[in-house]
C-alpha cells in the first residue's frame, strides 16, 4: 500500500530526515537504508535506522517520536498517479481485490482517512498486526492471507502489485504472479535492467495494461509503458 497506492513513502522519508536532523546531526537517510526498510513492519524498520544511525533511543522512543509526526501527515496524503482508475476499473468489472499492508490496522485507519470512498472498493484488507499474521515480508503471510479471504484462488490466478523488493519476494515465495512499480531511486540501485523475479517492471501504475493479464481492457487512450518483462506470462 505504502508508495504503491498512497503517497506515504514521501511522508516516511521526511520524517525520518528530520529525525536524523536533530538527533543524529543531519546525515542523510539513504536510498540504500530505505530500500532495506519497505515492506517491513513498524519495529522492524525502526530497529534497522536506530542501529544504522546509531540514534540515542530505544526502538520504542523512535516509534513514539515518528508516530506523532505521522499523525498529523498521514490524513493528507493522496493515491498516487493511476490508482483510482484501476481500482475502480477492477471494481466495475467484479474483479476480487484485497490490500495486504504490513501496516497496523490502526496506520491502515489513519493513512486512508481521507480516501475511505476508494478503498471500500476493496473485498478485503489484510494488515500486518491481523490474527494469523505471524511474519512480514519477505515472508508470504499477507499475501496468503489475502488469498484466502478471497476464497483461496489457485496461486497462479492471483497478481500482486509490489513497490517494495521485500514485498516482490513475499509474493514470489506466495508462488504468486507480480508486478513491481519501484521508486525510481530503488530502480537505480537495483539496476535497469533488475527484476527481482517480478513478472513484469512498470514506472507506475497507469502503464498498467489489464490485458495483459487477461483482464477487462480499459477504454482510453494512450500506450502502456512497459519497462521489461521477464519470461514469466500470467
Amino acid at each position: 500500500m505504502d508508495g504503491l497506492l498512497l503517497d506515504t513513502e514521501r511522508v516516511y522519508t521526511e520524517v525520518t530526515q528530520e529525525i536524523l536532523d536533530r538527533y543524529a546531526n543531519g546525515v542523510k537517510f539513504t536510498w540504500d537504508v530505505k530500500s532495506q526498510l519497505m515492506g517491513r513492519t513498524g519495529p522492524e524498520s525502526a530497529k534497522i535506522v536506530v542501529e544504522t544511525y546509531k540514534l540515542p533511543m530505544t526502538v520504542e522512543e523512535y516509534l513514539n517520536i515518528m508516530g506523532k509526526i505521522q499523525e498529523e501527515r498521514f490524513p493528507l496524503v493522496k493515491p498516487l498517479p493511476g490508482v483510482e482508475r484501476i481500482i475502480q476499473h477492477l471494481h466495475r468489472n467484479k474483479i476480487p481485490m484485497a490490500v495486504a499492508t504490513s501496516s497496523t490496522r490502526a496506520k491502515f485507519e489513519l493513512k486512508t482517512s481521507m480516501n475511505k470512498e476508494l478503498f471500500a472498493l476493496f473485498d478485503h484488507i489484510i494488515c500486518g498486526d491481523d490474527e494469523g499474521i505471524q511474519n512480514g515480508k519477505p515472508a508470504p503471510d499477507l499475501f496468503l492471507a489475502a488469498q484466502e479471504r478471497l476464497g483461496n484462488p489457485p496461486a497462479e490466478q492471483c497478481l500482486v502489485f509490489e513497490d517494495a523488493v521485500n514485498g516482490v519476494q513475499a509474493a514470489l515465495n506466495a508462488k504468486m504472479h507480480v508486478i513491481w512499480i519501484p521508486d525510481p531511486n530503488i530502480l537505480k540501485l537495483a539496476g535497469e535492467n533488475e527484476s527481482h523475479g517480478a513478472t513484469m517492471v512498470l514506472s507506475s501504475m497507469e502503464h498498467f495494461n489489464p490485458e495483459h493479464f487477461s483482464l477487462p481492457a480499459i477504454n482510453a487512450e494512450g500506450q502502456v509503458e512497459i519497462i521489461h518483462p521477464s519470461d514469466i506470462s500470467a
